[in-house]
């Protein structure tokens, strides 16, 4: 354990070979300290025991260094037409010394965590993905939908300049509640705070400015340090559900019988949450999208407000990289990804002209055609209708007329994929639907989840199971 993270001191081979490795992946276009990168990982060896006194010192005196604390901030698009200063995302570049310290640091807090804390987070964790945190609230809604007279209303959060707006001190609390020593604590204080730091456009370069608030993005701690300060937005009623992935969060609410009382105080409750936590909710990016396969809806659902603010409510919603429709079907996510594979087909035939060979067209179709076409694929394939499947089907076929070679179909990828995430998950105990998932008497087949209607039925854990007991 590193000296200034616990009450025992290293031995000192143990500690650099911990620093060894992040000076050795140091990228070598990159500069520590006004030094070559390339220099700094061909000399990691002889360089380990300077930063390993260094780390030590700086844990010990739980303080940052200000060199390794300065900051130039880029401005980065987040979209293609830029029409306002809040589209762009504000990434720090720092140090590579820092980033180094900030990955044993990392290391060592992820130790210190419990498995369990925050599990519905599927962002910056092993074996959880946007495809993982789509099937489970895919599952929540038909689960609940497959009962009768209920509906589900699912709030898309979005928030402004979430890493931005961490208060510090607040984090350090909440960091002290789970147990994280004192001293680390006063040293990620130190380190989020007087932080001085430029923004960079081109070649243009601002003055300095000195702040004390936010997690920069860019820095190798901001993500973990996020997440556990969104530790405890956690659902306060049993027919709701939050589903987070990094600073995105969905609300939702399973409602029965029309009575919404639950899901409403939920969201009061996040919008009480949020302010007390210094998180500015963008209403106007918030989003509703409301799934009621009832015939008699009673005259319509009763919009959300927060902060006196209408919620818009959407028929679709472009959800963690898929295109979430409210009557659950996947024709218009079908169209969009349809639409940007044969834009890249367009390419591929060009590649075919210059004489490419086989191999390099199937390895370009792999890496920007069937990407698209099978992005989160467990998740929705399943529940397709068999025209979908063919105007799908179609554009590998036609990949395959280009690359004069035979690819995977979309059913065969859909099976493989399921199969691979079903034992991913089996082999996680900590998985949040590692409990869907029983094994018979027998102990060869797992125990198949009960469903009323074929939309539930076609979901990926139910489908998931049948494959596996194949």
């Amino acid at each position: 354990m590193l000296n200034g993270l616990g009450h025992e001191h290293p031995d000192p081979p143990s500690l650099w070979v911990r620093v060894i490795y992040p000076l050795k992946s140091v990228i070598t276009s990159h500069y520590v300290l006004n030094i070559p990168g390339r220099l700094v990982k061909a000399c990691a060896h002889e360089l380990a025991d300077v930063f390993t006194d260094i780390f030590n010192l700086s844990l010990l005196q739980s303080a940052v260094p200000t060199c390794f604390k300065r900051t130039t901030i880029i401005p980065v698009p987040k979209k293609m037409n830029v029409s306002c200063l809040n589209d762009y995302r504000p990434v720090a570049l720092t140090s590579i010394a820092m980033k180094c310290f900030e990955r044993i640091v990392k290391a060592h807090i992820t130790s210190l965590l419990p498995a369990s804390l925050d599990s519905l987070q599927f962002a910056y964790r092993s074996n959880r993905s946007t495809d993982n945190a789509i099937a489970i609230a895919l599952h929540t809604a038909l689960s609940h939908l497959d009962q009768r007279n209920t509906y589900v209303r699912m709030l898309f959060i979005d928030y402004s300049s979430a890493f931005n707006t961490i208060v510090p001190s607040r984090l350090v609390m909440k960091l002290r509640d789970l147990n994280i020593g004192s001293s680390l604590c006063c040293w990620i204080l130190d380190f989020l705070t007087n932080r001085p730091q430029v923004v960079r456009i081109g070649n243009i370069t601002s003055s300095t400015l000195t702040l004390s608030t936010g997690a920069p993005q860019g820095c190798v701690l901001s993500p973990l340090l996020y997440t556990l300060f969104t530790h405890d937005c956690t659902a306060t009623h049993s027919s709701n559900t939050i589903i987070k992935f990094a600073d995105d969060t969905t609300i939702i609410g399973c409602i029965s019988n029309g009575d919404e009382s639950a899901y409403r105080a939920e969201v009061r409750a996040l919008t009480s949450w949020c302010r007390d936590n210094n998180l500015l909710l963008n209403v106007s990016k918030t989003k509703e999208l409301i799934v009621d396969y009832r015939r008699l809806q009673g005259g319509g659902h009763t919009p959300i407000h927060i902060e006196g603010a209408e919620v818009e409510r959407v028929s679709c919603f472009r959800f963690l990289g898929i295109n979430i429709s409210e009557d659950l079907s996947w024709s218009h996510h079908v169209g969009v990804i349809t639409k940007a594979a044969r834009q890249r087909l367009f390419f591929l035939r060009r590649l075919r002209r210059f004489g490419m060979d086989s191999r390099i067209l199937t390895n370009f179709y792999r890496c920007t055609i069937e990407s698209i076409l099978s992005g989160c694929i467990t998740t929705w394939y399943g529940s397709c209708n068999a025209l979908d499947r063919k105007v799908l089907q179609r554009v590998v076929r036609s990949a395959e007329h280009i690359t004069r070679t035979e690819l995977p179909a979309m059913q065969d990828l859909y099976r493989q994929r399921c199969r691979r995430k079903m034992q991913r998950i089996l082999s996680d105990p900590g998985h949040p639907s590692h409990s869907l998932f029983t094994l018979l008497p027998s102990g060869r087949r797992y125990r198949s989840i009960q469903t009323r209607t074929s939309r539930y039925r076609d979901s990926f854990y139910p489908q998931a199971i049948r494959l596996f007991n194949c």
